[in-house]
């Protein structure tokens, strides 16, 4: 449990200095802004190509990815469904109150907790594929979507509108940055050879601020005076606490335990179905000025209850 301590600890730091930022307006009015659209634009896609390119495929047809996905997709259907059909909120705000439900922080907490905890950096690897090849891309072409719009003299209901709409969000969605880079890392993935370590050495060193810069842009953003309409809805917020904090752990345990995951492996998909909503999905909710306080609130929430949630979980499963 010190990893996990450690790991939040340092997290927790980064992030008091972007809020110091914040407070005094060292950066400027604009700074958070900015900061988000680098890390969306620049330091994230670098990070992904370089991660994807590097896993080893093979992982998404283990037993423990099937958990993985299948815990995550469950999670994410729950928070479609009842934002959608229940409380009737619009695609946008959807799309982000899902993510906030189910997109962990895999790079920043999950990396070192699996490294210290279980003793494996591979357990992360399912998680963090499926949110790059499956939830980002899902969540980034509903966003693009709704930002895409008939021509004005066309009947919205013609099949010549509808084409073009279409085309408008496959050009915007296969122009997005960060699916570039998981694309691209794919690719290279996939490839029988491997590139000189040389070759992404840049990207590494560029991807890298990605985390730190992410952890910034939140603690920046928590340092906004709260009005009204900043803070973020109160149903919304407990639906995502509750299924990022207490569903998907659950879950995740449930669907391990009946396809006979080995104790070791149990322990990885449940720690990792622990983990608080990843700070990307602020830089994201930034990034398309939809559900930001959502996003914000949910990543601050569940970083809290994450270390009380990993103490149940190791000392059950450990």
């Amino acid at each position: 449990m010190g990893a996990v301590l450690s790991a939040l600890g340092t997290l927790g730091a980064v992030i008091a200095v972007g809020w110091l930022l914040g407070r005094t307006g060292t950066l400027g009015e604009r700074a958070a802004p900015v900061l988000a659209r680098v890390v969306f634009a620049v330091a994230t896609p670098a990070l992904l190509l370089v991660t994807v390119a590097h896993a080893d495929l093979h992982l998404l047809l283990s037993r423990t990815a099937v958990v993985t996905w299948s815990s995550t997709v469950l999670v994410a259907l729950t928070a479609v469904l009842v934002l959608r059909l229940v409380w009737r909120r619009g695609a946008a705000e959807v799309t982000v109150g899902t993510l906030a439900s189910s997109y962990v922080n895999a790079g920043n907490l999950g990396l070192p907790l699996a490294v210290y905890l279980l003793g494996d950096a591979v357990a992360v690897v399912p998680a963090l594929l499926f949110q790059l090849l499956v939830l980002a891309p899902v969540a980034f072409a509903v966003l693009d979507a709704r930002a895409t719009a008939a021509a004005p003299d066309e009947d919205p209901r013609s099949g010549r509108a509808w084409t073009l709409r279409v085309r408008a969000v496959v050009r915007r969605t296969l122009s997005n940055p960060i699916i570039v880079g998981t694309l691209t890392g794919l690719v290279l993935a996939a490839l029988p050879w491997r590139l000189p370590e040389v070759v992404y050495q840049p990207f590494a060193l560029v991807g890298a601020a990605a985390a730190p810069l992410a952890l910034l842009t939140f603690g920046m953003s928590l340092a906004v005076p709260r009005t009204a309409a900043s803070r973020a809805p109160r149903r919304e917020l407990a639906l995502a606490v509750g299924l990022r904090s207490v569903a998907h752990p659950v879950l995740a345990w449930a669907l391990g335990a009946a396809l006979g995951l080995p104790a070791p492996a149990l322990l990885a998909v449940v720690a990792m179905a622990s983990l608080p909503t990843a700070q990307n999905v602020l830089v994201y909710a930034m990034q398309y000025g939809r559900g930001e306080a959502l996003a914000r609130d949910a990543g601050l929430v569940t970083t809290v209850l994450c270390v009380p949630v990993l103490l149940v979980v190791t000392a059950t499963l450990g």
